[in-house]
C-alpha cells in the first residue's frame, strides 16, 4: 500500500503518572480494524489488571477521508478516546493506533483531569515515536529472457525497487514494486534491453 503521509515507524510505549494513576501509552502502525483488534487483545493480555484500556485510531490519509474510531472503555464519555484521537489528528498522522492503559491510583481526577491525562499520555508517546513517510509505489510486471533477470535484479537494488515475485516458463515474468518517481528510469532500462513491461493502474 502506498502512503505519502506520516505514519509511526513502529511500536513504542511511554508511561506517565498523574496523581498516582499510571497511564501507559502505546503507539503502533495499523492499516485495518483487524490489526486494531489484535493489538487491543495483546494489551489486555499484557495488562489483565488494568482498570481501563482506552484507545483511538486513524487509518488512511489524515483529514476528512480517514477512517477513525475511539473507545472510552468505561471512563466517563468523552474523557479518554476523544482526547486520544484529538492528539492523533493534531499530529496529522495516519495508519496509527494509540492505546492508553490506566492503572487507577486511588485519587479521582475528574472529567477535566482525565481529558488532560489521556491527552498528555498520547502526546508523550506520539512526540517520541519516529515518523516515516512511504512514497507512492508502482507495481510493474516485466517479461524478459532468462539472461535479463540478473540485470533487472541489479537495477532494482540500485533504484529502491523490490522484486515481489518471479515466475518461470518459456520466459521470465517478474513482479516488482518501486517508487513512482523511478517509472521513467525503468521504462528506459526495459526499452534498451527489449523487455516487455506493464504498469498496474
Amino acid at each position: 500500500m502506498s502512503r505519502d503521509y506520516p505514519v509511526p515507524a513502529g511500536f513504542l510505549e511511554r508511561e506517565t503518572e498523574v496523581k498516582k494513576s499510571r497511564f501507559i501509552a502505546r503507539v503502533v502502525p495499523v492499516t485495518s480494524r483487524d490489526e486494531v483488534k489484535t493489538w487491543l487483545a495483546q494489551a489486555h493480555k499484557d495488562h489483565p489488571d488494568a482498570r481501563h484500556i482506552c484507545w483511538a485510531y486513524q487509518i488512511g490519509r489524515p483529514g476528512a477521508a480517514a477512517e477513525a474510531a475511539m473507545n472510552d472503555d468505561g471512563e466517563p464519555s468523552g474523557t479518554a478516546g476523544k482526547p486520544i484521537l484529538g492528539v492523533i489528528q493534531h499530529k496529522d498522522m495516519g495508519d496509527v493506533l494509540v492505546l492508553v492503559i490506566r492503572y487507577f491510583g486511588g485519587v479521582k481526577l475528574g472529567a477535566g483531569g482525565l481529558v488532560r491525562a489521556y491527552a498528555g499520555a498520547t502526546e508523550a508517546v506520539l512526540s517520541a515515536v519516529d515518523r516515516v513517510i512511504q512514497q507512492p509505489l508502482s507495481r510493474v510486471t516485466i517479461t524478459m529472457t532468462f539472461g535479463d533477470e540478473q540485470a533487472l535484479r541489479h537495477w532494482c537494488d540500485q533504484n529502491g525497487a523490490r522484486v515481489e515475485r518471479v515466475d518461470y516458463s518459456t520466459r521470465v515474468a517478474a513482479e516488482i514494486t518501486m517508487p513512482v518517481d523511478r517509472n521513467g528510469d525503468l521504462r528506459a532500462f526495459c526499452d534498451a534491453r527489449g523487455m516487455d513491461y506493464s504498469f498496474e493502474s
